[in-house]
């Protein structure tokens, strides 16, 4: 052993000798074998290689940065590479952990800054580089400090002729340019003009180079400064003329990755504004729709297509929408502010959005936040905190919301039939004077229903009208109505007329009025088309190449009413209007014959929240496809990318006795605009484009984001419910918990059973029994919130056996609706304050959100009097997952998930927070245990759930989200919800409410046959069972939804495979004519950096396959 190296034998076993080597090691052509045999065996049974100077590893590269002797050096090169090509990556981070990029930019320099530079040596080292710094984030400023960005550039220079060593130096510089800083250091010496005389036109020689002189100049304009050079240079023009040019000459499809290496170069020049300025002046998105569209008629040229459309979506020039203001359509006067204060605020605005759920962003992926630093880890604001906001005195004028505590039930004694007539039996009743009109249709046009008839003589709520006229909408009762259960459309016009709304509706939409029936049969998701948002965005950048196509004409604004067309004015446009109870569209643009763009008004008082809508359309042909584009929608995905449809009610055939709302759309697609807002363009709006074919010729039809349910359907579904039940029976009290900001009535209804005698132990019975409080549409987009309600209340009130217990168990305290205004006027997230009320709950303002204040003001009363609600639920929808699931509080949970150092063990929790997801994971087909969450998070400290579990002391306090789409597990799987799988939700929580109480339920032989299942009485297998799998996302949409983001499209074994073929002038040829054929590239990293006639002599022994070095296992041993 001792004739294998020079020096002592404690440096090279790593004794107390000094670290640093001071001579370099000499190598014979079979010494270094030996020696890094010797190295091998004696480091198998060493765990790690920390030591500084007792790895293999480390003795190679000291050597490399010192060795003066070329073979030596040739050899040392060799090895690194084939042990790094033989493994995976983790030996080539290892190898940069242990200080590789710095030796081997050591060495580069130093022999570049030789007197004659050595290119035998030069070229390997080059090629070795490449492939460490492409994996180390850190090379650009590696190589700055170890001045070894000039030096390649210098060489660049000197070798413009010589194909191997512009490549390889082309690529060393494409590594550097990780960092922006290298790329500016580059450009200021004019490294921009080096690199680009490298790029030729279309040519059959030197492939290799010209795709590495592309892949350069496009990571040099990482910088901006390096942009603005290019732009100002002509060098975008160029790039252009560049890529029609190998386009026009590449008939044989042999030069594609060349072809996708320059649209990504003009990828990297528009992510700066004047690179986008300059591509759309040169003509670059003509040339790219071109170019993309000869590309779609040919197989082989997909990779080309999507970087093309993505380029064209990001220099298509930002437009504002076409409105004259951001502001809402609709403003209303707060209390304590001037009238126009809130237009002061909408500057401050800057695009981001709240979640379309309480917990929305509990589910977002890892890059948009770091999830566990949200996580609440303070313990002493995850411990209950029962103390009240406010004085106690003030909780007294609460004490008449419970009037199950006080009423005397004096009617169970008596015989006497009951009275059922009530203080509101007249507005029961209805007034038809009000839906009388001057002017009467005659007969036939009944047949032939217009919208204009609608407006001036069906649907008028107002107070209006002529005595002893025979109302137009009673003889459409008597001809074409039908039973809905539980809807009187008589008594929702009448109600509809004490509605208040900010633009003073007077029009009754159809749907709302006629009723809604839910469909035979269960709609399943909508397939969606390979390449459908491919088509929509070519079609939109056909409006900027070719805008004589484009007709351009306001159909609808209700901003300016003299715009709206009328059927004489436009007879081949679609007629639209939106100025009825949660209505929402804002202006209506028809932009081809079948096309029309859609603009949605902002909440009140405010700029943004553009999501729900609500809209009539008529005066279609049947049977012709229309095109329709929301283009000022806010959030980042829909579940319209995931077979979502939007809902269709038709009164054509409502009248024919189907008053359905069912879903309907074909090429459905959600993705971000070119449209900004008029003030502040950072903030991105993206498109909702569907496709609805119409059944029947002028027909009027409504489309919706979701089943519509206004606060008059609510309003009146509680007086009918109030009607059907046994006042003996059923408790039912509807009351007025206060009034709006805008003056409507917000109701609490309390639903229990009557004591069976006015005896003290009965009437003990009921005054001990425990609340239950729910509450709903704190977010007024959220509508099928509602209609989850709509089956807990109708359950409450049946005679189901199981309904029967629950109300003899609880006193139910119902708040339906938190918000009626904004559900009133057709927003979408707030409140008419522009707040989002579900952010309120810490400190309501009685003034400013007075639902929520006195909600929990109520709920303070009730604590007070020790009768702090066993259960609390806020009923949501949730626009970006699939199925029902609930979100709660645990203080254990959140403290484990966070990772908190405090221990656990001594906090006491009741378990009991997930008993009613886990009754529900049985009997509720649509809901999803593995999707509950019970994690307290930062952001929510505001919301209902944590406060009320806080504040309140609630120990089961839950949000329950409800998809607007449909489910991916259980018997609904691929199924989108309906109201009528929304009510049964609704029945189901309800009815899981029972095992909490499963103790103190008077049990008889009906409920046992139907809630068998429910008490867990039988074993019988359930026909549902959640996911095991915890998908709390959707994966990523089958296309780009943005189109900001620019990443390397080669990645690193592409990178290999060029650096690997680059090995001698006489093979150059034939590699050049397979690098581009078909764009199949190799992906094995076999090593190529020494040449042949050194190789096969010196370095055979070291040929590495599969892990093993001359018998010896060296994947765990060497570099990992």
């Amino acid at each position: 052993m001792e004739d294998t190296l020079e020096g002592t034998r404690e440096e090279a076993s790593g004794s107390e000798a000094p670290a640093q080597v001071t001579q370099p090691w000499t190598f014979s052509k079979s010494s270094l074998i030996r020696k890094l045999r010797q190295h091998l065996i004696s480091t198998r049974s060493r765990p790690t290689m920390a030591a500084p100077s007792s790895g293999g590893l480390e003795v190679l590269l000291s050597t490399l940065q010192n060795a003066g002797d070329i073979e030596n050096m040739l050899n040392i090169l060799n090895v690194l590479d084939e042990l790094l090509s033989a493994g995976t990556d983790r030996r080539i981070h290892h190898m940069i952990s242990k200080g590789g990029s710095e030796a081997l930019l050591t060495a580069l320099v130093n022999t570049a800054c030789s007197f004659t530079p050595n290119y035998t040596i030069l070229l390997p080292l080059l090629h070795l580089l490449a492939k460490v710094g492409y994996r180390d984030r850190q090379i650009g400023l590696k190589a700055q400090k170890a001045d070894a960005v000039l030096v390649v550039l210098g060489l660049l220079r000197q070798n413009t002729e010589n194909a191997r060593r512009a490549a390889a130096c082309l690529w060393v510089l494409r590594v550097f340019c990780s960092s922006v800083t290298t790329a500016d250091l580059l450009g200021k010496n004019r490294g921009l003009d080096v690199v680009f005389k490298l790029i030729s036109s279309h040519t059959t020689k030197h492939l290799r180079t010209v795709k590495a002189a592309v892949d350069a100049f496009a990571a040099m304009l990482c910088s901006k400064i390096n942009c603005r050079t290019a732009v100002m240079k002509g060098y975008i023009a160029d790039l252009l003329k560049l890529y029609e040019d190998w386009h026009n000459n590449d008939v044989n499809l042999k030069n594609i990755p060349i072809r996708r290496a320059l649209l990504h170069c003009l990828q990297r020049a528009s992510n700066s504004a004047v690179g986008r300025d300059a591509l759309v002046a040169e003509g670059g998105i003509g040339l790219l729709f071109q170019t993309t569209q000869t590309c779609l008629t040919m197989k082989g040229l997909e990779s080309l297509v999507e970087p093309a459309i993505q380029l064209m979506r990001k220099c298509n020039p930002k437009v504002p929408l076409p409105l004259t203001s951001d502001k809402s359509a609709f403003s209303f006067p707060l209390p304590g502010r001037p009238v126009d204060d809130w237009d002061a605020d909408l500057g401050l605005y800057d695009g981001s959005l709240e979640d379309d759920s309480d917990e929305d962003a509990e589910n977002e992926e890892p890059d948009n936040r770091d999830y566990e630093d949200d996580l609440e880890t303070d313990v002493n604001k995850l411990r209950p905190r029962p103390e009240p906001d406010r004085p106690l005195e003030q909780l007294g004028q609460y004490v008449c919301l419970c009037p199950e505590l006080h009423h005397d039930f004096q009617d169970l004694d008596s015989s006497s039939e009951i009275d059922e007539s009530s203080d509101d039996d007249s507005t029961q009743e209805g007034d038809l004077n009000d839906q009388r009109s001057s002017e009467l249709p005659s007969d036939r046009d009944e047949n032939h229903l217009q919208t204009s008839d609608f407006h001036k003589h069906y649907l008028n709520c107002s107070r209006k009208g002529q005595v002893g006229h025979s109302s137009m909408v009673d003889r459409l009762l008597e001809k074409y109505g039908i039973c809905i259960p539980n809807h009187d459309p008589r008594l929702y016009a009448t109600t509809a007329a004490n509605t208040k709304s900010i633009a003073g509706y007077s029009i009754l939409a159809f749907p709302d009025f006629w009723g809604h029936l839910p469909p035979q049969e269960q709609e399943p998701m909508a397939k969606r088309p390979p390449h459908v948002q491919r088509k929509k965005v070519f079609e939109d950048i056909q409006r900027l190449i070719c805008p004589e196509d484009i007709i351009n004409k306001v159909v609808f604004d209700m901003d300016d009413t003299s715009s709206q067309c009328s059927p004489d004015m436009c007879p081949s446009s679609l007629r639209f209007f939106s100025k009825f109870e949660s209505g929402n569209l804002r202006k209506a643009i028809q932009v081809r014959s079948h096309e029309y763009d859609l603009i949605l008004n902002a909440d009140v008082n405010s700029s943004a929240h553009c999501q729900w809508f609500y809209f009539e359309v008529s005066g279609m042909v049947a049977g012709v496809p229309y095109r329709f584009n929301i283009i000022n929608c806010e959030k980042g995905n829909s579940q319209y990318n995931y077979g979502m449809q939007p809902v269709l009610y038709s009164v054509r055939e409502a009248l024919e006795g189907k008053p359905h709302w069912v879903r309907t759309g074909s090429k459905i697609c959600y993705y971000r605009n070119h449209f900004c807002p008029r003030r502040g363009q950072k903030h991105s709006f993206y498109t909702l484009t569907f496709t609805v074919t119409f059944r029947h010729e002028d027909d009027v039809c409504y489309l919706a984001y979701h089943y519509p349910y206004t606060y008059t359907t609510l309003q009146t579904h509680l007086k009918m419910l109030e009607k059907s039940v046994d006042p003996r029976k059923v408790f039912f009290r509807q009351q007025n918990l206060c009034d709006t900001l805008a003056g409507n009535s917000c109701s609490l209804v309390t639903i229990t059973a009557c004591p069976t005698s006015r005896a003290w132990k009965h009437l003990h019975q009921l005054r001990n029994r425990p609340c239950v409080v729910l509450t709903a549409r704190v977010h007024p987009g959220e509508s099928n919130a509602s209609w989850v309600l709509k089956g807990t209340l109708e359950f409450l009130c049946s005679s189901d056996p199981v309904a029967e217990s629950l109300r003899e168990a609880y006193i139910f305290k119902i708040v339906p609706m938190l918000n009626p205004d904004g559900v009133i006027n057709g927003n979408n997230r707030c409140s008419l304050t522009a707040e989002d009320l579900n952010r309120q709950w810490l400190k309501p303002d009685p003034n400013l959100s007075p639902t929520i204040y006195h909600t929990k003001g109520f709920l303070y009363y009730l604590n007070s009097i020790g009768r702090t609600p066993l259960v609390f639920c806020d009923y949501h929808g949730h626009s970006r997952k699939k199925n029902v699931f609930l979100y709660g509080c645990s203080m254990k949970e959140t403290l484990w998930q966070s990772g908190s150092p405090i221990n656990t063990v001594s906090l006491k929790e009741d378990p009991g927070y997930r008993t009613i997801a886990k009754t529900l994971d049985r009997i509720a087909p649509a809901f999803s245990f593995n999707s509950c969450n019970y994690l307290v998070e930062k952001s929510r400290a505001s919301t209902a759930r944590v406060v009320v579990w806080r504040e309140i002391g609630v120990l089961r306090s839950y949000t329950m989200e409800s998809t607007y789409n449909g489910c991916n597990q259980g018997i609904y799987k691929g199924l989108q919800t309906g109201t009528r799988e929304l009510e049964e939700m609704g029945m189901k929580f309800s009815q899981s409410l029972l095992t909490l109480r499963r103790n103190a339920i008077h049990y008889n032989s009906r409920l046992i046959h139907n809630a068998s299942a429910l008490l867990d009485l039988d074993d019988r297998l359930l026909d549902h069972k959640s996911n095991n799998c915890f998908e709390d996302d959707e994966p990523a949409c089958m296309e780009e939804i943005e189109y900001s983001s620019c990443s390397d499209p080669f990645g690193a074994n592409e990178l290999d495979t060029d650096v690997s073929a680059n090995v001698s002038s006489e093979e150059e040829d034939e590699e050049d004519a397979d690098i581009c054929r078909n764009g199949q590239r190799r992906t094995d990293r076999k090593s190529h950096l020494v040449p042949h006639y050194l190789k096969q002599d010196t370095l055979e022994p070291l040929t590495i396959k599969g892990g093993q070095c001359n018998g010896i296992d060296i994947s765990n041993s060497y570099l990992y």
